[in-house]
């Protein structure tokens, strides 16, 4: 053997056994980020309708404004309670003095309460964000990958908005009734007409007054839903809609707009009411009722022909 196929020897064994040796696995491919895993399971609209419900319950600025709903109810009990104790003193509002008489009562004056103010800002801090809010984290473009369609999701975050409505007024509902349960005696319920119901009658009564604020909410979220699909700060388009929102209240309280005023979204929120009357007075709530849809479509109309025209590049 040669020097030359000596020194040639190690080099091919290097070389047979680099062939023996497998390859390296490829690197793994990257994982996609939860809004694209989002996005590719919301194929259908029950799947995205439950991934926009998850998303935004999960939020901690969600949670936020439940507690503070929650609270109401308590903080009003307590200062209901603090006053009335020991003095037999009843004297007050309507609700007010019947709260200390049954706790029942104390469901009816927390929605009367929440309804002006902390309900319609903490729906209007959702809805504004529904859409603005993913432009502006950059997470709407992986929404719109899925095959489910601008019109879909749009239909879903307003379903989830709608959802936030109905589970903010049974969460101030609840609270007062179990505050009102501990801190008062419950009975008989005696209506604003003088007629005297069942306890059990007063419970359904107070469902349908919750059901009926929970659709008082329509137009707000409606409109905060228009005001989110035209910008991409999910801020301004809280701000905006929290700011529409108290415009309308003002207006709504100066009398020389009383022509304008039955057609402001807040002019028959309180009309719930009538529910505690024998019988009730239904004309009120129909109204409100049917001012919330024509909001309802007017707006959302608008969000759809928004939403499904604009250039999305974030």
């Amino acid at each position: 053997m040669s020097r030359d196929e000596m020194a040639e020897r190690p080099a091919r064994r290097a070389g047979v056994v680099a062939a023996m040796v497998p390859p390296p696995p490829p690197p793994p491919a990257p994982s996609p980020s939860s809004e694209a895993r989002r996005a590719h399971r919301a194929r259908w609209s029950p799947e995205l309708l439950r991934s926009e419900l998850a998303t935004t319950f999960r939020r901690w600025r969600t949670l936020v404004l439940l507690a503070v709903l929650a609270a109401v109810p308590v903080l009003v009990g307590i200062a209901v309670r603090i006053q009335t104790r020991g003095s037999g003193d009843d004297r007050g509002p309507a609700f007010l003095a019947g709260i200390a008489g049954n706790g029942l009562f104390l469901v009816f004056t927390a929605l009367a309460v929440t309804l002006p103010v902390f309900l319609p800002m903490a729906v209007g801090v959702i809805a504004g964000d529904a859409v603005a809010g993913e432009a502006h984290t950059g997470t709407l473009r992986y929404l719109l990958v899925a095959p489910a369609g601008r019109g879909r999701l749009l239909l879903a975050k307003f379903a989830t908005i709608m959802a936030f409505c109905v589970l903010g007024t049974l969460v101030v509902a609840l609270s007062a009734l179990i505050t009102g349960a501990l801190l008062f005696p419950l009975g008989k319920v005696t209506l604003l007409s003088g007629t005297s119901i069942s306890f059990g009658e007063g419970l359904l009564r107070a469902l349908a007054v919750a059901g009926v604020v929970a659709l008082s909410l329509l137009g707000v979220a409606a409109l905060g839903l228009f005001v989110s699909t035209l910008t991409d700060s999910g801020v301004a388009a809280m701000a905006t809609t929290v700011g529409l929102v108290l415009t309308a209240q003002i207006l709504d309280g100066i009398p020389q707009l009383q022509a304008v005023q039955p057609y402001l979204f807040p002019h028959y929120w309180l009309s719930f009411a009538d529910l505690l009357r024998d019988p009730v007075y239904w004309d009120g709530i129909w109204r409100d009722l049917g001012l919330q849809a024509l909001y309802a479509a007017v707006f959302g109309s608008a969000a759809w022909a928004r939403f499904t025209t604009r250039d999305i590049t974030t």
